[in-house]
């Protein structure tokens, strides 16, 4: 009996090493981090219990696979970052104590909190919040966890006024008995953790600004103040992170699409719909053009669908009900209600659908570079990156379940094309799948969805790409590959997209005539790598900072001549440049030569070629090169060879 109540009182523990020890039951993941080494648990920030990252004082009461994180693993950022907010939070309440809490959460680049307080916070409310930040860090506060009745909390919030901790509480506790808040020295805020030992660790922090946000993401509800800010473990990382910030404040694609005159958005006409100016619309050209190219060249047919179409369509397709709080108000017509589309998919279905294909058809790959509307709220509208007309190159293969794994392989390989292409070397690559424990948010049974995921995994392990899986943030429709680049400044961008599709062949009642005879239904993929000409173009402009590679350049040479006389030769050697396909200007304003130069230096001209007395006897251009400067002099025939080849291979660089 005494062994029986002795083990009773001890629980094993497996360290990622694979050893393993008895200890007490009770026992924290600190303790354990003290008993492995006095360094270990200096650097502990949080613990990985069965998988599950908890605070470091956390009992552990049952066998368990115990981690201790550091700053090495990246699940201990989140959990800083989350603290962070904690302190901030704790600032605000402290200077303006009429402020009641939101919400606080970690993000991929720093953290927030949502404040609700009727006076506008101010730039220099900002600067005193973070320092009083300063001051919550140097009294190095433990973070502790306590405990409280559920209802009483509850009780406690109403009484207050304080209706979104209600929410919170309401919303993240049905059905449990007790919530937990956490105490950092008198701050103390209903969360369900985890965090850092204390406020002491947080060294590196900084406050970046403040923006409106409506509770609940519904602009009908109260408005937040949202304050934003960003930490890290050490400050040479901090100024790094600020160093890129400042960096992406000179690449943002708004304010240098109006510089380069690239593209507008118009109030008259309204937010979120693009106006592509003639440079810009050059740039779309180009980008269209390889895109259509590609098609034909990888055997997809080129297709146009309308822009609207009746109700019934969306209704047969679903998006009328999984999709409808992204879709325009219906038009009513004279003969029914008409939708503007939200995606090209069931336009290359009605296609497909308009005659019985046989086996010895399949795959059909219809693409199409269609435009489509969604109803995108106004506070998350932004330039060129979120809009509510937008054009995707749009394509949808209908196959075999024989056809499927290549034909997912075939759309990788045209996305890591896209990439090269457009001279981005670097990409990391998502699995979005389905929730089991969230049945309303998908349609289709769970044999169908396994057997979707397994093939989109089969198709990336062929490829050898490694990806990281991400439950609950697959379509409505199936699971999807999603590719994200890595820009010059080391941001992701959402971009190509390569979605597996078993459900609207089912409700299209989509057939095709098997080997034997039988009639069988296709499986669909649905498939935009650009992701949208509009997002494209916005991510290309801050990747290039302004400077697009040559081919993609709206101007690719001026002519400067000297004076009024050589602007006969100018115009000579433009005309050549014109027949080489190349994009050419003559500027021959009686302006200074200086001032021109200058002028299209600003607009990030790939060459400028000065002409004077010299290059006319001679034969020879004066080349200055974007970023390079004054390049001598050299010959015209060598000059169209030398950008006939950087168009012709659609460099990235000028060399």
């Amino acid at each position: 009996m005494a062994n029986v109540a002795q083990a009773d009182k001890t629980i094993n523990i497996t360290l990622p090493d694979g050893t393993s020890k008895n200890v007490p039951r009770g026992t924290n993941a600190w303790d354990v981090a003290k008993s492995i080494s006095p360094r270990l648990a200096d650097a502990a920030l949080a613990a990985k219990i069965n998988g599950k990252v908890v605070d470091l004082a956390r009992p552990i009461e049952e066998n368990a696979e115990v981690r201790i994180l550091t700053e090495k693993d990246p699940e201990s950022l989140e959990v800083f970052r989350h603290s962070s907010a904690h302190v901030l939070a704790t600032a605000v309440t402290e200077l303006f104590p009429e402020t009641k809490l939101g919400h606080g959460p970690p993000t991929e680049s720093g953290f927030f909190y949502d404040f609700y307080r009727p006076t506008p916070f101010t730039p220099d409310d900002l600067e005193k919040i973070e320092k009083r930040m300063a001051e919550v860090v140097a009294r190095d506060e433990k973070f502790v966890r306590e405990y409280e009745p559920r209802e009483q909390a509850l009780k406690k919030y109403d009484q207050e006024g304080d209706w979104m901790k209600v929410h919170f509480i309401q919303k993240h506790t049905e059905g449990e008995d007790k919530v937990s808040f956490y105490r950092n020295g008198g701050f103390v805020d209903f969360c369900r953790g985890p965090h850092i030992p204390s406020t002491g660790r947080i060294k590196a922090f900084k406050l970046l600004n403040i923006a409106g946000a409506y509770w609940l993401n519904d602009e009908h509800n109260p408005q937040l103040q949202r304050i934003y800010g960003t930490s890290f473990y050490a400050k040479k990382d901090l100024d790094a992170y600020l160093n890129a910030i400042e960096e992406a404040k000179k690449r943002d694609h708004r304010v240098l699409g109006q510089q380069l005159d690239l593209f507008s958005i118009q109030e008259l006409a309204g937010p979120g719909l693009i106006f592509w100016h003639p440079k810009g619309g050059l740039i779309r050209k180009e980008m269209e053009d390889w895109m259509r190219a590609e098609y034909l060249k990888r055997g997809y047919s080129l297709v146009f669908t309308p822009h609207v179409a009746r109700l019934d369509l969306w209704k047969t397709s679903g998006h009328s009900g999984y999709y409808s709080e992204n879709m325009f108000t219906p038009i009513e017509l004279d003969d029914a209600d008409y939708q503007l589309k939200p995606m090209n998919c069931p336009g290359h279905i009605l296609i497909y659908k308009d005659a019985l294909r046989s086996y010895r058809e399949l795959p059909v790959r219809l693409g199409e570079l269609g435009t489509v509307y969604r109803y995108e709220r106004s506070g998350v509208m932004h330039g060129l990156l979120r809009v509510r007309g937008f054009t995707q190159d749009d394509a949808h293969i209908f196959c075999t379940p024989e056809q499927i794994e290549d034909e997912i392989v075939a759309c990788i390989d045209f996305a890591l094309a896209v990439l090269t292409t457009y001279g981005f070397d670097q990409y990391q690559v998502e699995l979005s799948i389905w929730d089991p424990n969230q049945p309303g948010k998908y349609v289709g049974s769970k044999e169908s969805w396994e057997a979707a995921i397994a093939s989109l995994e089969k198709a990336m392990q062929r490829r050898s790409i490694p990806y990281k899986t991400i439950p609950g943030e697959a379509a409505f429709y199936g699971p999807k590959i999603d590719v994200k680049l890595v820009d010059a400044i080391g941001r992701l961008w959402q971009l190509s997209t390569v979605q597996f599709d078993f459900t609207l062949p089912q409700r299209f009642n989509l057939e095709y005539v098997a080997e034997d005879g039988s009639r069988k239904q296709p499986l669909m993929v649905h498939r935009a790598l650009y992701g949208s000409i509009e997002r494209f173009f916005g991510v290309l402009i801050e990747h290039y900072a302004g400077n697009f590679p040559v081919w993609l350049s709206p101007v690719q040479v001026v002519m400067v001549p000297i004076s009024e006389r050589h602007a006969a030769y100018a115009q000579q050697v433009a005309d050549t440049l014109k027949s080489a396909g190349v994009r050419v200007n003559v500027d021959a304003r009686n302006e200074k030569m200086n001032a021109k130069i200058r002028e299209h230096t600003l607009q990030k001209v790939p060459f400028l070629l000065v002409v004077g007395d010299k290059e006319v006897e001679s034969g020879e251009v004066s080349v200055r090169t974007r970023g390079k400067g004054d390049e001598g002099h050299v010959k015209v025939a060598e000059f169209v060879k030398r950008i006939g080849g950087l168009i012709a291979s659609r460099a990235s660089k000028i060399e």
